[in-house]
């Protein structure tokens, strides 16, 4: 298989949909949160996070792959180490924040007693433990997606050497490791903080990974659409409305209970298959339809855009305010207004962030053109 492809404009679906993603994600995080009620964790299998990773393949793939024909294999891989650099240097400082705000917020208010792991929970054993942390030995709860990443984006490198020599092999290669981890889900990653590992088992998620990259590969021989199959959207969508009657929370709404299996709920340490057809199935639908192309580039479309195209700067704040929404809660209570403080504030400073962000991208990318000329 070649993997030459032509580059077509930006596709505002995949900022679109990593942006919706990213806000969803900022909503789960925060169990008390009511608006978590309507993120789509509740009416399938996958979650926000699912979709992240599927983007970062694909947008890994658009971002570096198409690049090493140009520029060679370790000119790209120096850039790809460099990236990784920065989102650990991200993931210690939400570390950093996080423990601090706990303590601090502890000197003033009642926090319950598991709200930190009991190992971080007192400040001389972390001072004991320090390099568990800095060598990713030991990720606390909601600080766990950042540390997969740097492993996904640090083997691309390896997939794009497989790729090159036989697509087949590198998802052969990916589904096995998949496969092994869904048999045995003991292979994992260690965690200083849980005897289970990473909540995020790299074995499992690297394959939706590798999904990513290929779908931007096939996505590039067809002016950055999926091929469109009949066929195939009814079944997929068949199987989402399956998934939609299984995950829908039925009883918290005080509905009569329509699931038609009983499906129990799909690990979503080592990616089970349930959840993994989900994600794809929604991709593809999105990445075939010309009609959430044009909803894209719309004004919503072009609003949750504008997250997407900052992932990592919008995650890595919507943490924050993850955490700081959850100490409110906890020691404050889940009143409607202070719902709609964590709500509106959060989303809204973030896309203030995302906002400047990108002016300063279009101000960069404008010199730039500018000493070219």
């Amino acid at each position: 298989m070649s993997i030459q492809t032509t580059k077509p404009g930006r596709d505002h679906r995949i900022d679109a949909l990593r942006g919706l993603a990213l806000i969803m994600m900022y909503v789960d995080h925060i169990p008390e949160d009511l608006l978590n009620r309507f993120t789509m964790r509740n009416v399938g299998f996958a979650d926000a996070a699912e979709i992240f990773v599927l983007l970062a393949g694909y947008a890994s793939w658009l971002a570096y792959g198409r690049k090493i024909a140009k520029d060679g294999l370790w000119s790209v891989t120096k850039k790809i180490l460099h990236r990784c650099w920065k989102i650990y240097l991200f993931q210690m400082g939400l570390v950093l924040i996080s423990l601090l705000s706990i303590y601090q917020w502890r000197r003033f208010w009642v926090l319950p007693v598991d709200f930190l792991e009991p190992e971080l929970a007192h400040g001389y054993s972390i001072a004991r433990q320090i390099w568990r942390l800095l060598l990713l030995d030991a990720l606390p709860s909601n600080l766990n997606i950042l540390p997969l990443y740097i492993i996904l984006l640090g083997i691309f490198p390896l997939l794009y050497l497989l790729i090159k020599c036989r697509w087949w092999l590198a998802i052969g290669f990916s589904f096995v490791v998949w496969l092994v981890v869904n048999i045995n889900p003991w292979f994992n990653f260690p965690n200083w903080l849980d005897p289970d590992g990473w909540f995020f088992n790299p074995f499992a998620w690297q394959f939706l990974f590798t999904i990513g990259i290929y779908g931007a590969i096939i996505a590039g021989k067809h002016q950055g659409s999926f091929p469109a199959y009949l066929w195939l959207k009814w079944f997929l969508s068949l199987y989402l409305l399956f998934s939609f009657f299984e995950a829908f929370p039925w009883q918290y709404w005080g509905l009569p209970d329509l699931r038609i299996l009983h499906v129990p709920v799909p690990a979503k340490a080592y990616l089970s298959p349930l959840r993994l057809l989900d994600v794809v199935a929604i991709f593809y639908l999105v990445q075939s339809s010309e009609r959430a192309k044009r909803f894209s580039e719309g004004k919503v479309g072009q609003f949750l855009a504008l997250y997407g195209r900052h992932s990592l700067e919008i995650f890595s704040l919507s943490t924050v305010f993850d955490l700081w929404g959850r100490l409110m809660f906890a020691s404050w209570g889940t009143s409607l207004w202070l719902q709609l403080i964590v709500n509106c504030m959060g989303v809204s400073l973030l896309y203030c962030l995302a906002l400047h962000l990108d002016k300063k991208r279009a101000k960069l990318k404008a010199r730039l053109n500018t000493n070219i000329l």
